[in-house]
């Protein structure tokens, strides 16, 4: 099987749980509905594909991981919804749909982010019990500490912050690597947790994903620029109209090339300690090219 057909298939994977997800519940007005809207919405399936490879790479259950993976998505998918929202970024168009909050209304939309936050530690707890308890309780832990404000959160409190201000480099890097590189990151490290690594095997998967996670970051803020609306599902030159500094806006769009180049080959060389990191070394450099 080649490396593109192995994420394919991780990704019909994660979908088919997904849409499983909140059928036959007691309907509870729209708030089903909006959560499966933005939730089934498609997108790149980057964080739940990373926590089972890098299972797979330590070893571990992939099955058994899976709710874990599908949970992190959960996760993301909310931090969206809410990032979308009037009072945040104001956005209309997310993943070539309408946002949450254009279909369902502010309200709605803001407990369906809620609802999938959650609905992620739901899943973790209640669908782990074939993994020994600690890892499963670790698991958690990690994300928990990666969505909260010493993490996503926090970096999406210093991107408002920022708006309107010059930020230097610096400023930049810390708030990306909270609100984009926390959940990145810990999706890796996750899958390692699950698989019972130890300490050097957390320490090395997490460092392939925060130089992953800022290259990832970086790539988007050069979307956002020379990017297409269509193929990006999303509008460009958001980032402009809401007067944030980004990487392309203090070192241009050669510079930002570079760094996505040499962080993507830091980020494989990280891995260097495992002898199975053939796919996890193909996707960082999948993601150096990619157009949405």
């Amino acid at each position: 099987m080649s490396y593109l057909e192995q994420m394919q298939q991780d990704c019909a994977r994660v979908e088919e749980w997904l849409r499983t997800c909140f059928m036959g519940r007691e309907p509870r007005a729209d708030l089903y509905d909006a959560m499966r809207y933005s939730l089934l919405a498609g997108g790149k399936r980057l964080r739940p594909v990373l926590l089972l490879e890098s299972c797979r790479m330590c070893g571990g259950d992939v099955e058994g991981a899976l709710p874990f993976a599908c949970a992190v998505e959960m996760l993301h998918t909310y931090s969206l919804i809410h990032d979308d929202l009037p009072a945040m970024d104001n956005d209309d168009l997310r993943r070539g749909r309408p946002t949450n909050h254009k279909v369902y209304g502010e309200a709605t939309a803001i407990l369906a982010g809620d609802g999938l936050l959650t609905a992620a530690f739901e899943t973790m707890l209640e669908h782990g019990g074939d993994l020994p308890a600690p890892r499963v309780l670790a698991a958690a832990a990690c994300l928990g500490r990666a969505a909260g404000a010493r993490g996503m959160v926090g970096g999406q409190a210093l991107d408002m912050a920022g708006e309107g201000h010059a930020l230097a480099l610096a400023d930049v890097e810390e708030l990306q690597r909270l609100k984009t590189g926390a959940l990145i990151a810990a999706a890796a490290e996750m899958g390692c947790i699950l698989a019972g690594g130890g300490a050097e095997a957390r320490a090395a998967v997490r460092r392939y994903a925060e130089k992953l996670g800022l290259a990832f970051q970086i790539r988007d803020d050069m979307l956002d620029v020379e990017g297409d609306e269509a193929t990006l599902g999303k509008p460009i030159g958001s980032d402009a109209e809401n007067e944030k500094t980004t990487f392309v806006t203090l070192k241009g769009l050669e510079w930002c090339q570079d760094a996505v180049e040499r962080l993507t080959r830091e980020a494989q060389e990280a891995l260097d300690v495992f002898p199975e990191a053939g796919f996890l070394c193909w996707l960082a450099g999948e993601l150096v090219a990619r157009k949405k």
